[in-house]
């Protein structure tokens, strides 16, 4: 392994003595709203599954691979509300973690000005460790951590509105339960509350489509990241264009949608950070589609009186 990244992953994997791994990180964060933010749930209608696969940091071994699926689907039909399910794989170094959780938002009409969804997530965290400490190889060092998998309760909390007038704002909280994971030797490994702010915009009418532009602000209070992202789209076939996350990479974004309601996505990131000169950059891939079920049949009264 690269000396670099060895002393790297090591700066990365020893905090973990006290804090789990920081939450994922997407370049296709504005297809991964409800998974930060549960106010979101089935704020924009019909039920839609949306998939995310990222390798970062490509050629770059121990570097952090990310999966994520989320479902939502607005349930006014039948009571107040959006429910969604919200999974995410994280792995990095010797570190897995894996989330699942069910979401509700309650929207509240605010008029003419938009929706406000407050919405709360409720579910399960795996933390796990399989290391595999190569010096030093002839004694052992009890100070170091050993395999495991643990289990405990997760929580996230969120606000979304939404607009009438094509934009979105969003604040909200993941690990609110900041639990607690241990190897059962001599470590305990507390999950990192996380703080989100995000919005975005849409500018109609530019040429022969449209233009969105999206932001997202995330910090634990200990490291802070911001990202801006603003891609053209052609009639609801493609998109194409560019994200900057502080401090980390400069991202193409391209999009095809070959079916209504259907949006393949995929990014490339170039490293803009220390690792520059080992990473061979990050690929991302994303799927989403939506399903919007027809209106409700007009119920007929069969009164003889209405006959």
């Amino acid at each position: 392994m690269n000396k670099t990244l060895f002393k790297v992953l090591i700066f990365i994997g020893l905090p973990v003595l006290s804090l789990a791994q920081q939450d994922r990180l997407v370049t296709h964060f504005m297809y991964d709203k409800m998974g930060v933010n549960p106010g979101k749930t089935g704020m924009d209608g019909g039920i839609c599954g949306t998939m995310i696969y990222r390798s970062q940091w490509d050629k770059a071994h121990g570097a952090p691979n990310t999966f994520v699926f989320n479902a939502e689907a607005d349930m006014s039909r039948f009571f107040p509300g959006g429910l969604g399910i919200s999974f995410y794989h994280d792995d990095i170094g010797f570190n897995r973690q894996n989330n699942v959780l069910l979401n509700y938002s309650y929207p509240i009409d605010l008029g003419g000005y938009g929706t406000l969804g407050v919405g709360i997530g409720i579910g399960l965290m795996n933390f796990s460790m399989d290391p595999n400490w190569v010096p030093p190889t002839t004694s052992n060092d009890n100070t170091l951590p050993v395999g495991f998998s643990d289990n405990n309760v997760d929580m996230n909390f969120g606000i979304y509105f939404k607009g009438t007038e094509d934009y979105y704002v969003g604040l909200s909280s993941t690990h609110l339960s900041q639990s607690a994971f241990e190897d059962g030797v001599n470590a305990t490994f507390n999950s990192s509350r996380h703080y989100y702010l995000m919005g975005g915009k849409t500018f109609r009418d530019i040429g022969p489509g449209y233009v969105q532009a999206d932001l997202i602000t995330r910090t634990d209070l200990v490291k802070t990241s911001f990202e801006v992202s603003g891609r053209y789209f052609y009639e609801d076939i493609a998109y194409g264009g560019v994200s900057f996350r502080t401090s980390d990479a400069v991202s193409v974004l391209l999009g095809y949608m070959p079916v209504q309601n259907m949006t393949i996505g995929y990014s490339y990131d170039i490293t803009i950070n220390k690792l520059a000169g080992i990473s061979k950059g990050s690929h991302e891939i994303m799927l989403k589609y939506c399903y919007f079920l027809p209106p409700p049949p007009i119920q007929k009264s069969k009164h003889p009186r209405w006959l």
